[in-house]
């Protein structure tokens, strides 16, 4: 019996594969893409925060997250850290500034880190002392409100609740103002992480979904 062997059959076999491997690779490729566009976006938006602000904290500086995309989700996404997006925001859409309790400004004697702020834990010491009142004071400048440390005759030791002794003391013979609460301010910088990320995407999609699609057909099984 002779063989016969279906030659237009067989093409449309090696097609449907050449389709399945090929959707699969797009599929790949385009993750693969979309997860390194979303990732120079991240890169872009971090130095956009370096350069926004004066010598910010490392919390901030790390504050952009990547959800990388995947084959079966070509959704990659670029945010802001819960905890940074609170008091970002208002850099992005406008308004005041984000408070998480009232703001701090003029400190006097106090000493602050690398970053221009009152170290953590600043505060609470300063509440420990005997000679530190925290609240409002009424002064020929109207009232204030903010941290003040009473003043102690020359020699007096100001000695903590554990006996220990505290460290600079007042002597000025007046109430000294060490730190001054005021209200949240307008902010001024916009960081505009929609236009940055928008525009880099624009620019850079074709040179790396095709780098992307390379890799993905020279890899393909």
């Amino acid at each position: 019996m002779a063989a016969f062997i279906s030659v237009k059959s067989n093409l449309k076999d090696f097609q449907r594969s050449l389709r399945d491997v090929a959707e699969k690779q797009i599929r790949f490729a385009a993750a693969q893409a979309v997860t390194a566009l979303a990732r120079e976006v991240a890169v872009a938006e971090s130095g956009n925060i370096k350069t926004t602000f004066k010598n910010p904290t490392p919390f901030t500086q790390k504050a952009i997250g990547v959800k990388a995309a995947r084959k079966t989700d070509l959704t990659a996404t670029v945010f802001v850290k819960p905890i940074a997006a609170k008091y970002l925001e208002p850099y992005e859409t406008g308004g005041v500034h984000k408070l998480s309790s009232r703001a701090l400004l003029n400190p006097k004697d106090l000493q602050l880190n690398a970053y221009g702020q009152l170290s953590k834990g600043t505060l609470a010491r300063l509440k420990a002392r005997p000679d530190i009142f925290i609240g409002p004071i009424k002064t020929a400048h109207g009232v204030v409100n903010g941290v003040w440390q009473r003043s102690v005759a020359e020699g007096v030791k100001v000695l903590s609740k554990k006996g220990r002794k505290l460290g600079k003391v007042n002597t000025t013979g007046k109430l000294k103002l060490l730190l001054r609460f005021g209200d949240a301010l307008p902010v001024k910088q916009r960081l505009r992480f929609g236009g940055t990320a928008i525009s880099l995407v624009s620019r850079r999609f074709n040179p790396v979904f095709s780098l992307a699609l390379q890799k993905a057909l020279a890899t393909a099984k």
